[in-house]
């Protein structure tokens, strides 16, 4: 078996002998329903133990914007193209309500690449966030592992701005669970990232939609 064959067997029957397309087919089904499985059950579990810290942080974002505030979201890799779906999350909702001030760090390719290239990669967000954050604005942070530094230094700035900080993460938290690192952090118990990943997204588009809700109230 060469080529596409090795690569898709199941669109080549005859390569693997008789009813071997009708396997594989059988064996990614059953992949794909153990997948969409679990991350049911891991989002089940997050809404099960952080419903009401997740309640609390929709709380305080709604504040923080009611009084003027604005959403700062940064990350890495598929974190960093998060980042930009949290912006557009608040920007330009799905359901009715107000656009509500937000940026992906990320957006800006200039920025970030000139201060990796000049300064370092640690300080790609933490730079625009103390050159821009302002009191009672509200930092988002996305990392799957809880440990990017450059993230870690982000939300560092943050505090010191005086920034409401809020942040996403996987596995055990990472260094992001440490006390003092962030004021409302919601950990996906997981050790892989595309169901980190997955969950995340729902966490923050119910916190948009919370925060939508509390801002509806007042």
């Amino acid at each position: 078996m060469t080529g596409l064959e090795s690569l898709y067997p199941f669109l080549y029957p005859s390569s693997g002998g008789a009813g071997s397309g009708e396997r594989v087919l059988g064996e990614v089904a059953a992949s794909t329903r153990e997948k969409i499985a679990e991350i049911d059950r891991l989002r089940r579990r997050v809404a099960d133990e952080q419903a009401e810290e997740i309640a609390r942080c929709a709380r305080a974002m709604a504040a923080s914007f009611a009084a003027g505030g604005r959403l700062v979201a940064f990350g890495n890799g598929g974190s960093s193209t998060d980042a930009q779906a949290v912006a557009a999350c608040f920007t330009v909702p799905a359901s009715p309500g107000p656009a509500l001030p937000a940026v992906a760090l990320t957006a800006d390719v200039a920025v970030l690449t000139a201060l990796a290239n000049d300064v370092s990669f640690e300080v790609v967000f933490a730079r625009p966030i103390a050159a821009a954050g302002r009191p009672g604005d509200i930092a988002f942070a996305l990392s799957t592992s809880g440990g990017s530094r450059n993230v870690l230094a982000g939300l560092a700035a943050a505090r010191r701005t005086g920034m409401l900080t809020v942040g996403l993460a996987g596995g055990g938290g990472g260094a992001m669970a440490e006390p003092g690192t962030v004021d409302h952090l919601f950990v996906m118990p997981s050790s892989s990232v595309h169901r980190i990943q997955e969950a995340q997204t729902t966490v923050y588009q119910v916190l948009g939609e919370l925060v939508r809700d509390e801002l509806r109230r007042s």
